[in-house]
């Protein structure tokens, strides 16, 4: 049976307004320059230990502006969410066609969980994994479901919208999906090693072409 392994944020759901709004509350409070909605788009794929790395050099300081960050994001900003248009009738086609389904995120686990129970859609998987403090890089991530489902890397798939999950995918063998209706572009996604790039979400629900795509993918 064949995994596909998917990213979260900018590929099965569109949470940018509450990232950037707690990042703009972190901003604040930690006394940082605010900045742009361009700048802050450019936040929203990688993992927040990197992103605070930028501005502070002791762990301790990292650990707070984290902690800052999701005061916010907790109480409020993993409410802002909504699924793209077609994402929950291509979760159950996939797992009508046997398909084991993964979330692999740089979110929080818990808030993944938290987020993906209330829009009904986290019975299409088998596991979610997200950030913890063992492990927060994309690699790391795809690497515990892995190791803990049993899973080959020659038979799983990395469907993700930035260059991150592209790199997770090459570091651990895994084949690499990258999909344009997200927060990446298809030259960044083709640069970091995506083999397939995928970019109207909208017709996934009406036309049955990109679920064929990914079936060819796998070799099914």
């Amino acid at each position: 049976m064949k995994s596909i392994l998917f990213d979260l944020d900018g590929t099965l759901v569109n949470s940018s307004p509450g990232i950037k709004a707690a990042f703009n509350y972190a901003f604040e409070r930690l006394q940082l320059p605010l900045q742009t909605d361009k700048q802050l788009s450019t936040f929203i794929g990688p993992p927040l230990e990197v992103t605070f790395a930028n501005y502070f050099t002791e762990k301790a300081d990292i650990d707070h502006a984290i902690k800052t960050f999701r005061e916010y994001y907790n109480a409020k900003g993993v409410h802002q969410v909504s699924l793209y248009a077609g994402i929950s009738d291509l979760l159950k086609e996939l797992n009508k066609s046997g398909y084991s389904l993964y979330v692999t995120t740089s979110k929080h686990e818990p808030m993944a969980r938290l987020m993906l129970t209330e829009l009904g859609v986290i019975s299409n998987f088998k596991q979610v994994y997200g950030s913890t403090p063992e492990h927060f890089h994309k690699a790391d991530v795809i690497n515990a479901c892995l190791t803990e489902q049993g899973i080959k890397a020659a038979e799983a798939v990395i469907i993700g919208d930035t260059k991150f999950d592209m790199i997770g995918g090459q570091k651990t063998g895994i084949r690499r999906l990258g999909i344009t209706w997200g927060f990446g572009s298809a030259e960044s996604l083709q640069e970091y090693g995506a083999e397939i790039i995928c970019h109207h979400h909208r017709t996934l629900k009406k036309h049955y072409h990109h679920y064929k795509m990914i079936s060819a993918f796998l070799f099914i």
